[in-house]
């Protein structure tokens, strides 16, 4: 039951950078509407990663 719950959700989230891509080429409005929703969900898994101070990563791009 885990494996389906982390296939599904892994899947979610090729499906929404396939969505961004696809937007900045200029797709219709609804990939556009779920290209905003994943590049906000991003931001908020950011912000609240930063506020943990947990984060991993070692790239200095900010």
């Amino acid at each position: 039951m885990t494996v389906l719950v982390l296939v599904g959700v892994l899947g979610l989230a090729v499906f929404g950078c396939v969505c961004v891509v696809w937007a900045e080429r200029g797709g219709p409005t609804w990939v556009r509407a779920v290209a905003a929703v994943t590049v906000g969900l991003g931001k908020v898994l950011q912000s609240s990663g930063k506020q943990r101070g947990g984060s991993s990563s070692s790239g200095g791009d900010d």
